[in-house]
């Protein structure tokens, strides 16, 4: 229902984390569910793999219909065979970065990708307090991207709700990434206020 919900609400994407229970110490749902919700939402799917070896996954998840694989840069695996699979399956590929690892990471491999996600939480819980210690990174890439000409927007995830978004949104970021701050209620009105709130901040 939520994920219909989100869909009717205006939601751009549905970001799907999945998680192996070694990359990150939590276990969640994998291709099979991500399948069956499919049907559900013409709403394009933004799966995020917080996973140890992404390579192994990426083949199973194009095939339950998902739109996006985003990897990490810190996980075990050659980045940029991971990020042509990817392409190869017929999926647009991003990279992720974590809270403490530094911008220079993924700037080998941006003019490979399309998205870059920024994580503002560590990964693997929900609910967690934004960390406003990342915002300069958001801008880093930001000032980047635009400088090369690089076709690659900036994603953005982690304690965002109506008071954090405008400040990612200020700081560059294209797509916002929320769980709690829009879910379980008030889907509608939450995902309508974010949206309003980041707008305002890119004086829209």
């Amino acid at each position: 229902d939520q994920v219909k919900e989100a869909g009717e609400a205006g939601a751009d994407l549905l970001h799907i984390d999945i998680m192996d229970g070694h990359f990150v110490p939590n276990l969640t749902m994998g291709p099979a569910l991500v399948k069956s919700i499919r049907p559900i939402t013409k709403v394009p799917f933004d799966t995020h793999l917080m996973v140890t070896h992404p390579q192994d996954f990426i083949t199973a998840f194009a095939d339950a219909g998902t739109n996006d694989l985003t990897v990490h840069v810190e996980s075990d695996h050659d980045v940029r065979a991971t990020i042509r699979a990817i392409r190869d399956a017929g999926v647009t590929p991003g990279l992720v970065l974590n809270p403490a690892t530094p911008f220079e990471k993924v700037v080998p491999y941006l003019t490979d990708v399309s998205l870059l996600l920024v994580m503002t939480v560590h990964p693997g819980f929900s609910g967690q307090a934004f960390r406003a210690e990342v915002v300069p990174k958001i801008h880093e890439a930001r000032a980047y991207i635009d400088k090369e000409g690089l076709d690659v927007e900036v994603e953005v995830d982690g304690g965002i709700k109506v008071d954090t978004a405008p400040i990612v949104a200020k700081a560059g970021a294209d797509i916002l990434v929320s769980g709690s701050g829009i879910f379980p209620d008030r889907v509608r009105e939450n995902l309508k206020a974010i949206r309003a709130a980041a707008e305002r901040a890119r004086g829209r």
